[in-house]
């Protein structure tokens, strides 16, 4: 009779296989900005290289003119591409069963439940740590640079590499109730004021056909938002809605409440410009099991190796009181 260590592997091993990218979606569908990407494509597993670069455009080409003639043209180099580079960062979590667990359940179809049962545990408790570290500002030991710290209260930072207080077209762009981008005194957030904040930092993110695409918000600035509009509301798409997140239209960008948005916040993101990266070989990927020499059991480990990456931070945009 096989062995019930290695009958469980091979359980965890084919439910992992069959079901992987089933995984993935529920991974990122449980998360609004990671939805978005997922939809753009902008979901990127590379081969591997010592940092994660995102080729950037810092600044037009200075050559253009406007000429009669024999006129001398301008052929000066223009120096307008740089990069941005992020750090691998790692997650793992583990399938475990005891040995006493293994012999209990010594039964093809036992094991079966018990390594599905086993994985689905494992996939949600990664599901939820990665949405949070896709909201974090990056601080905690061997975490993803998130949300709040490419898309920063202060709109600073040194992200990708990149110091903003040095390059100042590396700044994300701050609407602060207490300093309002169009000038004025403080600005209480309610259902009065709400659009008279978004509208300013709306404009300030576009540039030629680049517009956010998605904002996302807490529950207070959602409902201010909802409450705005008394007159007509516009609705979710289908596809929103199919991921279960309530959803309202500004403009031409989908308005979304995810309880993972820091409290009291507004983002708007131009996605264009944001990937989520993972490595081909460590992307929710399980490798051979581990058997201690000193404990009855069996660890699978499954690991994920990535990072958030931004190419136009100038491109996205926070509201906060």
């Amino acid at each position: 009779m096989a062995s019930p260590n290695s009958t469980f592997t091979e359980m965890v091993t084919t439910t992992l296989r069959n079901h992987k990218r089933e995984i993935a979606d529920n991974v990122s569908n449980h998360n609004s900005l990671l939805r978005r990407m997922n939809e753009k494509g902008n979901l990127r597993v590379l081969n591997g290289g010592y940092e994660i670069v995102e080729p950037l455009d810092y600044a037009e080409n200075s050559t253009y003119q406007r000429y009669s003639g024999f006129e001398v043209l301008n052929v000066a180099a223009s120096d307008v591409l740089s990069a941005a580079k992020y750090d691998w960062k790692q997650s793992a979590i583990h399938v475990v069963a005891s040995g006493r667990e293994l012999r209990m359940n010594n039964g093809r179809e036992q094991l079966i439940n018990l390594a599905k049962a086993r994985l689905t545990n494992a996939m949600r408790t990664f599901r939820n740590n990665l949405s949070t570290d896709i909201w974090s500002d990056g601080t905690s030991s061997n975490q993803i640079g998130g949300v709040q710290a490419v898309v920063s209260d202060a709109g600073t930072g040194t992200v990708g590499g990149i110091n903003s207080s040095t390059y100042t077209f590396w700044k994300s762009i701050l609407q602060s109730a207490a300093s309002p981008l169009q000038g004025g005194g403080a600005i209480t957030p309610s259902k009065s004021t709400i659009q008279s904040l978004m509208l300013p930092l709306w404009l300030n993110l576009i540039r030629g056909g680049d517009r956010p695409d998605l904002m996302v918000a807490d529950s207070v600035y959602f409902t201010y938002y909802e409450e705005s509009l008394t007159d007509v509301k516009r609705y979710m798409h289908s596809e929103e809605g199919q991921g279960g997140f309530i959803s309202l239209k500004y403009k031409s960008a989908d308005v979304v409440y995810d309880d993972g948005c820091p409290a009291s916040h507004m983002y708007m993101f131009n996605t264009d410009y944001l990937k989520f990266v993972a490595h081909r070989d460590a992307n929710l990927t399980e490798v051979e099991e581990k058997v201690s020499i000193n404990q009855d059991g069996v660890v699978i480990p499954v690991l994920w190796m990535g990072n958030l990456t931004c190419s136009n931070r100038s491109l996205q945009g926070v509201i906060k009181a």
